[in-house]
């Protein structure tokens, strides 16, 4: 059973249409021969998924594989006006179902006039010797078998199988286009069938592999019987789970790892760390953060989703991970920051006047006081805020120390006259000069302008060297 109905195997390209639209199927299973024998050892047999019901805002691929699938679509296909006719297609729920065979998938695609149009798109399949160097590749990694059989298509065996010369994903000019309206390129009775099989795809990336020419259970078997001689090669005889005459290898396994695989004990382990190459050296950060990803797509969002602010979030946070990997920061040193301050802080970036107006309501200041903040926050960051917007009370004792490194910070002669004003803040009498002491023990320096004080510095440990910088 398929996440949108039921799995058929069976019609050959000879299936009236009436078939593919009805999601009828025939044939023989999974895993048995068919007509076309010479093709039984690459490909299970046929899968027809029935239609796909009709849906209304939202995109056709969740997963990684799956927009792969739609960017090679989108990059091969010459005009944008038929690839929307395909989404509006595709949403309508006018797609038969989807025959899915090696190297093809076929479905039927009413117009709106009901004019029914076979669309094929034809993908070229894997040969045997690279199937073979797939399969060696995804028994190197534990994890990509487990994957697959959790329907998940892991990255890593699909870098792996690109470096190896195989491309599992279709790239430009792969997704090749058959209509019987006679379009020369993706007309939207195509596009609107490799939009539905996206779908498909997140569901199930055997679909996937099933184009390229080899359907589950024999992909199944395959990786169990490569794993299993492996496993025995290691061993040196039999592995535990598989008998010696090997039966059972070509049955697919019931949990989400491959059994039969021989572990390693963990003293065994250790005790070879010495032998053990070295790990690689990491690898070099880029040069600067990588571009965000554009969210302008044809859905649209949800009530509570604004594009252009997520899309400045997105961007901030490639900035703060670029600075993180190439050592300018560092995550154990960063403070976590309130909402408040983190607002101050993206405003503190320069963004759009837009961003800034919605950083200050959605922080509680008005502009002026953002503006206020932000100019604090470029001289200690949120030290400098929370001195600035704090209502920090020393107690007795860190105030009698205060007081006596004010005292101590100047000759009788060229003392100024100091008053306290709020806790842990002292203004010169006469002046526009202003100390206010924080919580970690440094002097911040402020000077009045236009009836408001504003900081003037960073912070210093000598009361008289923050003072000289308000009054400079």
């Amino acid at each position: 059973m398929s996440a949108y109905g039921d799995t058929y195997e069976g019609p050959g390209d000879e299936a009236d249409e009436d078939a593919y639209e009805n999601g009828e199927g025939r044939g023989r299973g999974i895993g048995g021969r068919n007509d076309r024998g010479d093709r039984a050892d690459k490909a299970d047999s046929e899968r027809i998924f029935a239609a796909l019901p009709p849906v209304h805002g939202a995109g056709f691929a969740r997963t990684w594989w799956g927009r792969a699938w739609l960017r090679a679509l989108e990059d091969t296909a010459l005009g944008g006006q038929q690839l929307k006719a395909g989404r509006r297609y595709a949403r309508a729920g006018v797609v038969g179902a989807v025959s899915v065979r090696p190297g093809r998938i076929t479905a039927v695609v009413r117009d709106r006039d009901g004019t029914a149009h076979r669309g094929d798109v034809l993908v070229q399949e894997l040969s045997g010797e690279a199937w073979d160097r797939l399969v060696d590749l995804a028994v190197d990694s534990a994890g990509h078998i487990a994957a697959l059989l959790d329907r998940e298509l892991p990255p890593h065996l699909v870098e792996d199988a690109a470096a190896a010369g195989l491309e599992l994903l279709p790239g430009i000019g792969d997704l090749e286009p058959q209509c019987t309206c006679e379009a020369w390129d993706h007309c939207p009775h195509t596009a609107a069938l490799c939009y539905q099989v996206a779908r498909l795809l997140d569901e199930d990336p055997f679909v996937l592999l099933l184009l390229r020419g080899r359907g589950e259970r024999a992909l199944i078997a395959a990786l169990q019987e490569r794993s299993t001689a492996r496993a025995a090669e290691a061993a040196g005889g039999e592995t535990a789970g598989v008998r010696p005459d090997g039966a059972g290898a070509a049955e697919a396994p019931e949990s989400g790892a491959a059994r039969g695989t021989a572990g390693v004990s963990a003293a065994e382990a250790f005790a070879a760390r010495d032998i053990l190459p070295p790990l690689p050296a990491p690898p070099v950060p880029a040069a600067a953060p990588g571009e965000p990803p554009s969210l302008d797509t044809e859905s649209d969002p949800g009530p509570d989703v604004d594009p252009a602010a997520l899309e400045f979030l997105v961007t901030d946070a490639a900035a703060r991970a670029h600075r993180l990997l190439s050592g300018a920061s560092s995550a154990f040193t960063e403070p976590e920051l309130t909402v408040g301050q983190d607002a101050v802080r993206l405003a503190a970036g320069a963004p759009a006047t837009w961003i800034t107006a919605r950083l200050a309501d959605g922080s509680g200041r008005t502009r002026e006081e953002l503006e206020l903040a932000v100019h604090a926050w470029g001289f200690g960051g949120a030290a400098a805020l929370a001195v600035l917007e704090g209502r920090w009370a020393p107690d007795t004792e860190a105030l009698r120390r205060a007081e006596v490194r004010l005292a101590a910070a100047w000759d009788a002669d060229d003392r100024p006259v100091l008053r306290g004003s709020d806790p842990a803040r002292w203004t010169v009498v006469g002046g526009d000069g202003q100390l206010r002491l924080g919580e970690d023990g440094r002097w911040w320096p402020y000077r009045e302008e236009d009836g408001r004080w504003i900081p003037a510095g960073p912070a210093a440990h000598d009361p008289a060297a923050a003072l000289a910088t308000a009054l400079r």
